[in-house]
């Protein structure tokens, strides 16, 4: 079968025009199967882009139109450039000009030396408007600083700015390497419940967590759950991968009790609080389910007494100075949980205030002066969420963790949220992202959020991009991007299509990893890229060349029934047993996932097939262990007395790969058995709502949880010399 674009199809203006602005009119899918992207596909997704395909006279027209107003520019919107090396920015001059730039570095100060023209570079003239345009180039020295500039391009009479981005080569890995590798825990914050908790574990909760963690595991950081900011008021959504803002912090995880203001309460507040904190007390006995909305219904009203007590003058300067320093961010998600709490939960319904109004309306102006205090409420949250947060993680550094707070970046935002309402420029309406057809999902699958527009990322410079990854490094040592595939190509699909109706678009995975590059730097951090299922070649060469850590699963780790050595994984990676979407060690080597899938009706053939396949991997994964000496071959004859040795088994062959960095389950620590999560569905299983147990089912509290014999038994594998 032909595996490219005949000559015919590339030559059609509707192709052109498709890869002109990115899209993939073609791809090769998981079982290398050769693909060819509908032409109704890329007509409704060019539609979305604001870009007419209707007919081939429309697209040539389109594409005609997008050739000129390229060439008329002296220079893209955005400019990227590696720092320490010699680079090219290039222009279009007329005939004859020669063009001539210099650069305000992010300081405010001038660039030293004036840019000028690459005298051996020149191409092909362009014409436009009666004259010709040539493409130039002017010469970006090694000695820019790393860091968010302006670049002013002069030519003829023309002058033109851009934003200059000039980031490290790689992500500096800055982690000291005592005979101990760099290892941490990986929890569901939410799940993880100290007696004092409110019912659901909060930033007092980490930060506890994190310094018993280092001082009675030796870890180096917590990768934690998704901290994006979520909704005001219930019902709370409980993933934690669909906010409704990337870039601030979920207040719904504050302690009250830790707020400065506490102990000014008087005697009368004192006792609302205490017994808003009280009736919360029974849900941290409930072993089966997180209640959140019944915690924020009590905690938001200790909240509020604890807002309305004022702040003295030294803590109300600090809060004006962070009101001040999140500008618009921070205004766009008050004024949305405002108009969220008295107006209502958004929707896709037209006549939802959410798509009637927009931040300019003068309805909404009206909602802001007619509940100010409530206004500086969401504010307010925001600035304790985030002080709670940054003490969590100065508390991990203080303690000596290398890392401390990991932190999990989703891959978009909720469609009715905050983000997509107040910038509705940054997103493309119409379509939605997802995943094409794979082994796992047949149909595809279509996760309902809006993509980041790639064009208008490149016309502000990657601001809000920028904003997200240094809001996120603010507060944490690492991040881990979930599904990283995303900054090279996303998986679009049209309104009203199937998910296997889409057409994979392309981003500049150089620029947002320069990025990565640049907040990662300037506070010694680490980027972990979630890389799992089909990567294409390309995408992990950069990766690798970015020094940006893959993800390696050991459950994953096979091929034609046979487990891959772990001496043999690869080095640039973060390696874990498992994942959130699959039960922890005990369950999985107990074929929890068999018997779930059975109760929910996710199996696509029989359970006969099902378990058949589940008892062919458990038995190569204990050949694996066994064959490489990691397991008594002794203990396969009563595998349930053995659990434990089992589960420690794979941890050791964890520690036998060159993984970077490895990660170790805290429900693999205490014998829980449930998944966090099960992909494929909503309410049929209470994902995200799974507290913390032993293999019981009885409550692990925070206060116990590391001194558990079963955790201790682990660290102990975990924190053998190498």
């Amino acid at each position: 079968m032909e595996r490219a674009e005949s000559n015919q199809r590339r030559q059609r203006p509707l192709i052109g025009l498709a890869k002109a602005v990115g899209l993939s009119t073609c791809y090769v899918g998981q079982n290398d199967d050769y693909h060819e992207t509908e032409d109704a596909v890329l007509i409704a997704v060019l539609r979305s882009l604001g870009i007419d395909a209707s007919s081939t006279e429309a697209a040539a027209k389109s594409l005609h139109g997008i050739e000129e107003r390229r060439h008329d520019r002296l220079i893209a919107p955005t400019v990227f450039h590696t720092a320490g090396k010699t680079g090219k920015v290039l222009v279009n001059t007329r005939m004859l000009e020669i063009p001539y730039g210099r650069i305000i570095l992010e300081s405010g100060e001038e660039y030293p030396h004036r840019l000028g023209p690459d005298e051996g570079d020149g191409s092909a003239a362009y014409p436009l408007n009666g004259e010709f345009v040539v493409n130039a180039a002017l010469i970006l020295p090694k000695d820019i600083p790393v860091g968010y500039h302006q670049i002013e391009v002069r030519s003829g009479g023309r002058t033109q700015t851009a934003t200059l981005i000039c980031a490290p080569a790689e992500v500096p890995w800055s982690i000291s390497e005592p005979e101990i590798r760099p290892w941490g825990w990986m929890a569901q914050l939410y799940s993880i419940r100290s007696r004092a908790s409110w019912g659901v574990g909060d930033f007092s909760d980490l930060a506890r967590m994190l310094v018993e963690a280092k001082g009675r595991t030796g870890a180096d950081f917590i990768l934690i759950n998704p901290m994006h900011a979520a909704e005001p008021v219930s019902p709370l959504t409980p993933s934690p991968y669909l906010p409704v803002s990337r870039r601030l912090v979920n207040f719904t995880y504050i302690r009250p009790q830790d707020i400065e203001e506490y102990s000014l309460l008087g005697e009368e507040s004192l006792a609302e609080v205490q017994s808003a904190y009280e009736s919360c007390l029974p849900l941290n006995e409930d072993a089966d389910r997180i209640t959140r909305d019944a915690m924020w219904k009590y905690k938001m009203r200790a909240l509020w007494i604890i807002y309305k007590l004022g702040r003295p003058i030294g803590r109300q300067h600090q809060y004006e100075e962070y009101i001040a320093a999140c500008g618009d961010d921070l205004e766009s998600y008050a004024t949305w949980c405002l108009v969220y709490d008295k107006w209502g939960a958004p929707s896709a319904d037209p006549e939802s205030w959410v798509n009637r109004f927009d931040k300019d309306s003068e309805e909404i102006k009206a909602l802001r002066r007619q509940y100010p205090d409530t206004l500086d409420f969401y504010r307010w949250l925001e600035w304790v969420a985030t002080q709670q947060l940054d003490a969590a993680q100065d508390k991990a550094r203080q303690a000596g963790m290398r890392i401390g707070v990991m932190s999990d970046m989703a891959v978009g935002v909720h469609p009715q949220g905050a983000e997509v309402w107040w910038n509705p420029s940054r997103y493309v309406r119409g379509v939605t992202v997802g995943a094409p057809p794979d082994y796992f999902n047949q149909q595809g699958q279509n996760w309902s959020q809006p993509p980041l527009n790639p064009v208008e990322l490149e016309r502000t410079g990657y601001l809000s991009y920028r904003n997200m990854v240094h809001g996120m490094f603010a507060h944490a040592g690492a991040l881990r991007i979930d599904h990283i595939l995303g900054l090279f190509r996303l998986w679009w699909i049209p309104a009203g299509m199937s998910a296997m109706q889409g057409v994979y678009v392309n981003y500049d995975a150089e620029i947002m990893l320069g990025i990565l590059a640049i907040e990662a730097s300037r506070v010694g951090g680490v980027v972990v890229g979630e890389d799992l299922g089909v990567v294409p070649e390309y995408v992990a060469d950069s990766l690798i060349e970015h020094q940006v850590l893959g993800c390696v699963v050991e459950w994953f780790e096979q091929r034609n029934g046979r487990f891959r050595e772990p001496g043999k994984w690869r080095e640039c990676a973060l390696a874990s047993v498992n994942t959130h979407d699959m039960p922890p060690d005990a369950g999985y080597l107990n074929y929890e996932h068999v018997t779930l899938h059975e109760e929910l009706g996710l199996l696509t053939g029989s359970v006969e097939e099902f378990k058949s396949s589940a008892v062919a991997e458990h038995d190569a994964m204990m050949t694996m262990l066994v064959d490489g000496g990691f397991l008594d071959p002794k203990c396969l004859q009563d595998e349930h007395a053995n659990e434990q040795h089992i589960v420690e088994a794979q941890y050791k062959a964890l520690k036998a790969s060159p993984c970077r960095l490895l990660a170790a389950a805290l429900t693999d620590g205490v014998g829980e058995r449930r998944a966090q999560n099960q992909p494929g569905t909503n309410n049929e299983y209470p994902n995200w709502r799974i507290p913390l147990a032993d293999s019981d089912g009885a409550p692990v509290y925070l206060e116990d949880l590391f001194a558990n014999a079963r955790l201790q038994s682990l660290s102990h594998v975990m924190q053998s010399v190498d």
